[in-house]
């Protein structure tokens, strides 16, 4: 992004290389366990993962705490050195298959301010839309600090990453990657992920520090053809059948510590709240106070640029199931059940005009 030092920008290229060229191997601390060899592989061109990279995470159905933590859980690492056995489901566990996000823009996502996250919700749908959007509400790692501005109740903490919103910030989620995917200890989290006990950091605080930076200062998707007609009239299309009752297209950050990411205004398309989106994409797995219908709302930036990093085709919804913008609309159930329904009764040029807008995004 625009606005960094020559410190950080050098911080952003040690990232950039740990994040896009480092592989890791057998020699330099992969596994024995793993998923992926490098997060590049993960994430080609910092965008949206395949089927083929998509990562299975195991539990329950209730929201008391993961009860197969022993027994490898949350993620099934489906890979193993020779000499090494892959894990497999443990019985009684359910699962279910996040395809890899892109990682644009994350660092704006991670300084709005708590307190504009509890604004946005509405648990008990007081305004009559259908709509209850709520935070996942999840106790903080050991080795997190929360944010100055932090809303904490009964101990708990707002997180708003991942599929689940089940991440509190980018530390966590790039120590989690390292070690869930690629079988890598830190300081962060020493434990191996095979054996179940603390061992050598594999990789170091400051790598790690640098592809959190990495993450937080690479620029927003960058909106295209916005003096299109048809983009124009799509978005309003967008906002009259209530997509950005969810997609929330702005957003602003709070006080950072990066001041190319303070007090910004930027446009997401989403709100950081859970939603329950109906029995069809209900996957009986459940992380953090999520229900198991219960997903993130989807940052829709960056959504038409998706196919540069899917091998030309979409693959959306949380497990790459639809393959086309509109399939993903069609499969919104729940809360977003009137939008979706809305869509459907729109004429073809109306239709039209949308998707090209969530195209332009």
């Amino acid at each position: 992004m625009e606005g960094l030092n020559h410190a950080q920008t050098t911080q952003f290229i040690s990232g950039d290389v740990a994040f896009n060229d480092e592989l890791f191997h057998s020699k330099n601390g992969l596994g024995p366990l793993f998923v992926a060899t490098s997060c590049v592989s993960c994430h080609a061109g910092d965008g949206k993962g395949l089927p083929s990279t998509s990562l299975t995470r195991f539990g329950q159905v209730d929201s008391t705490g993961n009860k197969f933590l022993h027994l490898g859980g949350p993620q099934l690492q489906n890979r193993a050195l020779p000499g090494y056995t892959p894990e497999t489901i443990p019985e009684g566990a359910t699962h279910s298959v996040f395809t890899p996000p892109a990682v644009t823009g994350l660092g704006f996502l991670q300084y709005v301010t708590d307190a504009d996250i509890l604004a946005l919700a509405d648990p008990d749908d007081l305004d009559g839309d259908g709509i209850s959007g709520v935070p996942n509400w999840d106790y903080l790692r050991d080795f997190i600090i929360p944010s100055p501005d932090a809303i904490t109740r009964n101990g708990k903490y707002i997180h708003r990453f991942g599929k689940k919103a089940s991440v509190y910030n980018l530390l966590e989620q790039t120590v989690d990657a390292y070690n869930q995917d690629m079988g890598i200890t830190s300081l962060f989290d020493p434990i191996d992920t095979y054996s179940g006990l603390a061992v050598d950091p594999e990789i170091s605080k400051q790598t790690i520090r640098d592809v959190v930076f990495y993450l937080e200062t690479l620029k927003a998707p960058v909106p295209r053809n916005q003096d299109d007609p048809q983009v124009k009239n799509g978005k309003n299309v967008f906002s009259q059948i209530q997509c950005a009752s969810c997609h929330l297209p702005e957003m602003k950050t709070g006080y950072a510590p990066i001041e190319a990411l303070s007090y910004n205004t930027f446009y997401p398309y989403t709100d950081l709240l859970l939603h329950d989106m109906g029995p069809e994409l209900d996957d009986g797995y459940t992380e953090g106070g999520a229900l198991t219908s219960e997903w993130r709302t989807a940052p829709l930036w960056g959504l038409g640029l998706s196919p540069d990093s899917q091998g030309g085709q979409y693959y959306l919804m949380h497990d790459g199931r639809a393959r086309s913008i509109e399939e993903a609309i069609l499969q919104h159930g729940g809360e977003a059940e009137n939008s979706k329904n809305q869509y459907v009764r729109l004429d073809q040029s109306e239709k039209n005009d949308l998707l090209k807008f969530l195209e332009s995004l």
